[in-house]
């Protein structure tokens, strides 16, 4: 099982180089990282809809586009709230990007109050994000491992390598445990891909949006 932070605690990467995006120019990408609180949820939860707006199963969820965002963000902090509790979310600096993890290394219980929370937050929705946990349930793998549930990066903010160092970051912590996400996208997907996941065979939304189960295996 991964190590976990004394709260707040924040803990430096080594640099690797990066692009700026507007000078071309090559720097050494110091971030920090530490691990979120309860008073980090609704930040984390408006990060996650925001960097997910464009993804194709957004739309599915939820088809009124001028709710989406608030709807999203709604279903997205019961998960936030739960990773605070059960889980690992970690926070680049002053929150341009975010990953949020669980430890399946033990069984763990649902988020609080869940179905009066999810019919709260996603409405006459409701039935389409249900669609989607069952797909999730069916496809997760019973190996132990620690799933990441979110990885999401501000768009002002991408293409800087935000999402790789907190992928680094907690490879380096998984004491040779396998990881496990599922990618909603094939640019996320290929990403994951260069970071040792193998993709499973996808499953999708009534609507065809697809979803590749993907594994990244342990080591001795």
């Amino acid at each position: 099982m991964a190590e976990t932070f004394r709260t707040g605690q924040a803990e430096a990467f080594g640099p690797w180089p990066v692009i700026h995006r507007e000078s071309g120019a090559a720097f050494a990408l110091r971030p920090a990282v530490r691990l979120a609180t309860a008073d980090d949820a609704q930040q984390v939860a408006e990060l996650i809809a925001t960097a997910f707006a464009g993804l194709r199963p957004m739309a599915y969820l939820v088809p009124d586009r001028r709710e989406r965002h608030r709807i999203i963000a709604a279903n997205f902090r019961i998960f936030v709230e739960h990773a605070v509790e059960h889980g690992e979310i970690h926070l680049i600096d002053d929150g341009p990007a975010v990953a949020v993890w669980f430890p399946y290394t033990s069984p763990l219980p649902a988020p609080h109050d869940y179905d009066r929370r999810l019919a709260a937050a996603t409405g006459a929705w409701e039935e389409r994000f249900r669609t989607l946990d069952e797909l999730f349930e069916q496809n997760h793998p019973a190996a132990p491992h620690h799933h990441l549930a979110f990885l999401a990066v501000h768009p002002d903010r991408q293409n800087e390598g935000l999402g790789t160092a907190l992928l680094r970051h907690q490879h380096a912590r998984l004491a040779g445990l396998p990881a496990y996400l599922e990618a909603s996208d094939p640019r996320n997907r290929d990403l994951y891909a260069r970071h040792g996941y193998q993709a499973r065979e996808p499953f999708a939304l009534p609507d065809g949006a697809l979803f590749w189960p993907m594994w990244r295996p342990g080591s001795p």
